[in-house]
């Protein structure tokens, strides 16, 4: 016999207004569960208006350091690593005097055992390229040291590089200015530099001596004075000389004097120049004193011996071991810069070494 389902009676209400809101229904009766699937496909909607807020957000914040990259770039606070064939020196005429660069040595051993502090400046190209605008030295040292170790460290260069846009003229008091801090720029080089601005016709101001105005405003009015005077020295001498950059200023300002004074002097010097085609940076030297202390007299061997020469100062670099020394030499003072620590040598072998030194020099 089956058994009789039980049966309930619901009563449901049915007094009420057929106009009656639905708030005033009473709502004693539980609110309809969601199933599995609603729930699921709720969450995944949450989970993703999350992700898509938190993925706005992140946006903002690239563009945000996008932007101030562009910025920092530009203005010349962004370092990055530069190939070395990527980088062309063609654009500017450098005020270094083309030649051995023996503290270079220096430079380079620096560089191969605590890097190089001091990013090279770039400028854009628009064929992807880079043109340099300061730094040419560090860069030959990069390149030397490339060439003779193979090392993929000296293959790109730490460089600062902004976009295209600098006029001539600024990109080349970039370039002076840098050599102005260093203070290690010869009059000589400095002439050079502003004949060869003049020269370019590319540049606005084809004038030496207006060029120098231009080109070094950072310098003081005597200095561009001394400048204008090696110009003079520079023109009738150019092609002829071997070791502009040894030229102190007093010996450059007297020759200046000389060849102002008469008009063939300068072909007389370039002329003593040619007839010793293997001298030392000290015998070119020598013959250019000569023509400053007498007017323009050719050096005869009897006055090399004899002739006092006019007080100068002279400085130049020679190679020691892995190393390098700066020499600086006046009257009454001999200058010898070495990165080596003279103090712990014992001072009884210092004297002597110092003794025969200066015994060799009488």
């Amino acid at each position: 016999m089956a058994k009789k389902r039980r049966m309930f009676d619901i009563n449901m209400p049915t007094d009420l207004p057929a106009d009656t809101p639905e708030a005033a229904v009473p709502s004693s009766a539980p609110a309809p569960r969601r199933g599995p699937m609603a729930t699921a496909i709720s969450e995944a909607a949450n989970s993703t208006r999350q992700r898509q807020e938190i993925e706005a957000k992140i946006r903002a914040e690239n563009d945000a350091l996008a932007h101030e990259h562009v910025r920092l770039k530009g203005m010349g606070l962004i370092m990055e690593l530069v190939p070395l064939n990527a980088i062309s020196t063609s654009k500017l005429t450098r005020d270094r005097a083309k030649g051995p660069d023996l503290e270079l040595a220096e430079l380079k051993q620096s560089i191969s055992e605590i890097g190089l502090s001091n990013p090279i400046r770039l400028e854009t190209r628009s064929d992807g390229l880079y043109e340099l605008v300061q730094g040419y030295r560090r860069l030959s040292a990069y390149r030397e040291l490339f060439d003779a170790t193979g090392h993929a460290e000296f293959s790109a260069i730490p460089a600062v590089v902004t976009e295209a846009g600098d006029t001539l003229e600024d990109l080349y008091r970039r370039m002076v200015d840098e050599n102005l801090v260093r203070k290690d720029i010869s009059f000589g080089e400095m002439a050079k530099l502003a004949l060869e601005y003049a020269n370019d016709p590319e540049t606005e101001e084809h004038d030496a001596d207006k060029a120098v105005a231009t080109l070094f405003k950072s310098a003081g009015y005597q200095k561009r004075s001394y400048i204008r005077n090696f110009i003079r020295v520079v023109r009738a001498l150019d092609g002829h000389l071997k070791y502009l950059p040894q030229i102190p200023r007093s010996l450059g300002l007297a020759l200046a004097a000389a060849i102002e004074a008469k008009l063939e002097t300068g072909a007389k010097i370039a002329k003593a120049l040619d007839a010793a085609p293997s001298r030392t940076a000290e015998e070119e030297l020598e013959i250019l004193r000569g023509f400053a202390n007498d007017g323009g007299a050719k050096v005869t061997a009897a006055k090399k011996k004899s002739a006092s020469p006019a007080p100068t100062r002279s400085t130049f670099s020679m190679p020691v071991g892995s190393g390098s020394a700066k020499c600086t030499a006046a009257r009454g003072k001999l200058e010898i810069k070495l990165d080596r620590d003279f103090s712990s040598i014992d001072q009884a072998r210092l004297e002597a070494a110092i003794k025969q030194l200066l015994t060799s020099l009488d």
